[in-house]
């Protein structure tokens, strides 16, 4: 099975105020009787900048048909994570399957730090400043579900608050 990466390529903004990036392209192929039968994988996210972020995936035997079944599944896939000033609340860790990410908060003028997919996914989601480290396995689709994970195991002051029956001044002092 050959495999083919495309990297660094620029978020796309749609008139809809939506950003897309295509994350990797897989070549794959299916031995039959008569030879080789080629096919593609796409890996996609699409966010809006303002904290919103979803993922696709597409297959197909033309590489524009599955990046356009990605970005469509994407669409219809966005959630909406909290964001505080371009950066996360707090530090927080997600996996999938042998993948870890690590993402911690960052003060402003950091930028993004953060390798491969993880950095994508922060550009279309409108993350400025964040540090980010992943562990084990460095595969695309993992480390983007993971990064995923940590971003879903995010909580706002406000929901912790809420959570221990406080309010917000009392968790800050």
């Amino acid at each position: 099975m050959a495999k083919v990466q495309a990297k660094g390529a620029a978020a796309e903004e749609q008139d809809d105020g939506i950003r897309e990036k295509m994350i990797s392209v897989n070549r794959v192929t299916k031995v039959v009787k008569g030879g080789r039968i080629l096919g593609f994988a796409a890996l996609t996210v699409v966010g809006d900048g303002d904290g919103r972020i979803g993922m696709g995936k597409g297959k197909s035997k033309e590489v524009p048909v599955s990046v356009q079944k990605a970005m469509d599944q994407a669409r219809r896939n966005m959630e909406k994570i909290p964001l505080k000033n371009g950066t996360i609340f707090h530090a927080v860790e997600g996996h999938h399957g042998a993948s870890r990410v690590m993402l911690m908060p960052a003060p402003e003028g950091t930028g993004v730090i953060a390798g491969g997919p993880m950095r994508a996914i922060f550009d279309v989601m409108g993350i400025r400043n964040i540090v980010a480290k992943s562990h084990g396995s460095s595969n695309p689709y993992n480390m983007v579900r993971a990064t995923l994970n940590a971003l879903e195991n995010l909580r706002t002051p406000s929901e912790i608050a809420a959570k221990r029956g406080k309010a917000v001044e009392d968790l800050i002092g």
